[in-house]
């Protein structure tokens, strides 16, 4: 199955990982982020990632099920 590729630009510095599960739109709340972290379903930069308060910077890449998001910094003029 190929995997389904998408951008998620930050405007700070990091974002918690739970916390961009749900920007992202991969989860819809923050209970199911928790579980999917702590189920061991999520990756970050190719490992397996069960810390959902892990910070994720621009150039980071998180994997769940046959999704790749990879995090950028967002324009500042935007």
């Amino acid at each position: 199955m190929e995997q389904e590729r998408m951008q998620a630009a930050i405007h700070t510095e990091w974002i918690k990982l739970d916390a961009l599960l749900k920007f992202t739109g991969l989860c819809d709340t923050g209970g199911f982020a928790k579980e999917l972290v702590q189920q061991g379903a999520v990756s970050v930069n190719g490992a397996v990632c069960t810390m959902r308060g892990k910070k994720i910077r621009p150039g980071d890449v998180v994997e769940v099920d046959r999704f790749r998001v990879e995090v950028t910094q967002a324009d500042p003029c935007s």
